[in-house]
């Protein structure tokens, strides 16, 4: 079955736990010490408050130019920031929170579907895209590129992963940043690898089995879920369905070179957790590249 169909209609609420705020705000540090791009909107003030200054900076460049002139469209794109593998918006929506002008892009209609009633919900304008980000097409180039959440990882092939790396090299402005971050080997295979991890919730429950194959490092998680459905009796009745997701564990030296195949300049590379260098037992870790210099 299609991954991300029925799990959609209940992935918020398993996911109600993720620091998505938290890691809005350092990625948010990381473009603006490593990248090109800028928050442009008052929204909310990031945790330092820092973003102000940066913000009525911005806002004050692109008041003094005509919205329609020439460097006013490339300001707007050397401060775009798209996330590929959006999902259902929330890390989205907080990077929109603190400012930036964001785009969303996501292979699943039903997550993006969720993700789209939420901004409305939330007020905010954020354009969505379904697409496969091997196969990303945007209509101009963006300062940031940004994955989260090991969407990366559902890349199982070198190939796609040099595809989808040269595709965002290709619609990168001159000098942007790619920053995404990829669960490692070590996770899949010492980690989650052949362990079944299971939650009831009151509305909903669900089962993942994992089964990790050592010899394409790649791990195959079985989702079984029950999801409650709306009926009139009194009896509680659950809706049965099953996904599967496969997802490639990769170390940092080979995500490094897929980075510098891709014509992009490898950066640094740091651990999710720690905020440190990457070690050995790193589980989760952020890769910053940079745009090498378009002909």
């Amino acid at each position: 079955m299609e991954a991300y169909t029925d799990f959609a209609k209940v992935y918020d609420e398993f996911m109600d736990e993720t620091p998505y705020h938290d890691w809005a705000v350092y990625i948010s540090q990381l473009i603006s010490g490593y990248g090109i791009s800028a928050p442009y909107k008052k929204n909310v003030a990031d945790d330092n408050g820092s973003a102000d200054e940066t913000i009525e900076s911005v806002e004050t460049l692109e008041e003094s130019l005509d919205e329609d002139s020439e460097e006013a469209l490339l300001l707007q794109e050397k401060n775009l920031v798209v996330e590929l593998g959006c999902g259902t918006g929330s890390f989205t929506e907080e990077m929109a929170n603190l400012g930036y002008d964001m785009i969303g892009i996501d292979n699943s209609g039903d997550m993006l579907g969720i993700a789209r009633q939420k901004m409305e919900k939330a007020g905010l304008d954020i354009m969505y895209l379904e697409q496969d980000m091997c196969e990303l097409d945007l209509f101009c180039t963006a300062g940031t590129i940004v994955s989260v959440c090991d969407s990366v990882n559902y890349l199982i092939e070198d190939e796609q992963v040099r595809k989808a790396f040269t595709k965002v090299n290709n619609y990168l402005y001159p000098g942007g940043l790619f920053l995404f971050d990829f669960n490692t080997l070590h996770k899949y295979r010492d980690v989650i690898g052949d362990v079944t991890i299971a939650e009831n919730r009151e509305d909903c429950s669900f089962i993942w089995e994992n089964f990790f194959d050592v010899d394409t490092n790649i791990n195959e998680y079985d989702l079984t879920l029950f999801v409650k459905k709306e009926t009139d009796g009194a009896e509680d009745l659950f809706e049965r369905s099953i996904e599967t997701h496969l997802q490639r564990g990769y170390t940092l030296d080979e995500m490094k070179a897929f980075v510098e195949q891709a014509g992009m300049t490898f950066i640094k590379a740091i651990d999710a957790d720690t905020h440190e260098e990457p070690t050995e037992d790193s589980e989760r870790i952020y890769v910053l590249a940079r745009e090498h210099g378009k002909a």
